[in-house]
């Protein structure tokens, strides 16, 4: 049934475990540098210049041609005395082939240094590239953690949406070509030596990406509070993450030019990008994913449909660190937590116009069982802090159609 409570042993059990303050076991070894504020892409051709680059490929999409972001990113460099090589040749979810050609371009000019500048998609690019360039084989090679054996060129990561928080990762999520299905690719040396969170780059955003690509930063913060391999610091991440984005996504959708809310949204975004690197994610992506894949559902849309009705269904397990996201006071039960947490779920999500059923997205009722037995499989559902089978994701896509 949708949204009910069930058994609340497992909710008590978590209860109890935040009461004895229970710390899992963790490392923690900061990778990238952070330069945050508005106007600091001024100082790309300075820290460009610091980490030795001479000869960066420019990975960034058509786009932030047209907003003139790379005109500026290029002119900084060339202040410095630094050549960049551009690749645009890619879409919104970069695949193993749009990897391969962003090879092929890069090759002939003996990069030394990757610059990815947009948003998530030119990010997995970027970092989907270097691992080819560096350490040959196929995308799918990498699928995973730690394959790469040989060291990735330096990288720089800007982003110019407040999104997927990937200039915090170490991970590239990128489309097999032929099924289409979202390859997560991670290794610690393909994290970004610097990433330069300039808030100004944020406001050539169109208004549907403000609000997919923030309702994603959203979903970040919600899931990773709540997996089986969250830690104390990911739990601060995630927490302030939360706070930052619940409290200035609404005002971005009203008021594009503010930009303390944007840098707001850019930071918490950036705050679950480092969530997810302790802490991974859940169901609500392992639902997401197979809709993007076979049905092209935009990545945040996706979200908007399934998060609510995640977050009601791991309630079970997750109240009561719900309810601390939600700022209650201490209460061990998380009482009715979930529910309220999804309410403002599909609240914040109404009010950036995305829709609420699959039905209205060109999914059909009987394709429902195949698209859970896709889900089943998503690496991210195994650190559902509820065990997440086929049959469960079939619930939620019901009560989500």
């Amino acid at each position: 049934m949708c949204g009910a409570p069930g058994d609340t042993t497992a909710s008590n059990a978590i209860a109890a475990d935040i009461g004895r303050e229970r710390l899992t076991p963790f490392e923690f070894q900061p990778r990238t540098r952070l330069v945050f504020g508005a106007g600091s892409i001024t100082r790309l051709g300075a820290i460009a210049s610091e980490l030795g680059f001479r000869r960066p490929l420019l990975v960034a999409d058509h786009g932030l041609v047209e907003a003139g972001h790379v005109h500026l990113a290029v002119r900084q460099l060339a202040s410095a005395n630094i050549r960049a090589v551009p690749f645009h040749e890619f879409d919104v979810n970069p695949d193993t082939v749009m990897i391969e050609t962003g090879c092929a371009a890069a090759r002939p000019h003996e990069v030394d240094a990757i610059i990815g500048l947009g948003g998530g998609s030119s990010m997995d690019c970027a970092k989907g590239i270097n691992l080819l360039l560096t350490n040959g084989g196929r995308m799918e090679d990498y699928r995973g953690y730690g394959k790469a054996h040989e060291p990735l060129l330096p990288m720089i990561g800007i982003p110019t949406t407040a999104g997927t928080g990937s200039e915090a990762q170490s991970y590239a999520v990128i489309a097999d070509a032929t099924t289409h299905v979202k390859m997560a690719c991670g290794d610690p040396k393909a994290a970004f030596r610097v990433a330069i969170l300039d808030p100004d780059l944020t406001l050539s955003q169109p208004a549907s990406v403000t609000a997919t690509s923030g309702f994603d930063a959203l979903a970040h913060a919600v899931e990773t509070a709540v997996t089986t391999r969250r830690t104390a610091l990911s739990d601060c991440f995630a927490r302030e993450s939360w706070r930052l984005l619940n409290a200035h996504y609404e005002t971005v959708l009203d008021h594009p030019d503010d930009v303390d809310a944007r840098a707001a949204m850019q930071l918490g975004a950036f705050y679950a990008g480092l969530a997810i690197e302790q802490s991974m994610l859940g169901a609500a992506h392992a639902c997401a994913n197979p809709l993007t894949a076979r049905y092209q559902v935009t990545h945040g849309v996706a979200l908007a449909i399934v998060l609510p009705h995640v977050v009601r269904w791991n309630g079970i397990e997750a109240a009561p660190i719900y309810s601390r996201l939600l700022g209650d006071p201490p209460n061990p039960d998380g009482d009715d937590a979930a529910h309220r947490l999804a309410a403002r779920l599909r609240h914040l999500a109404d009010r950036a116009r995305l829709p609420s059923q699959l039905s209205t997205e060109g999914v059909r009722e009987t394709a429902l069982p195949q698209l859970a037995d896709d889900a089943a499989v998503e690496w991210t559902g195994s650190f559902n802090p509820r065990p997440f089978t086929a049959a469960d994701a079939l619930e939620i896509y019901r009560c989500a159609f």
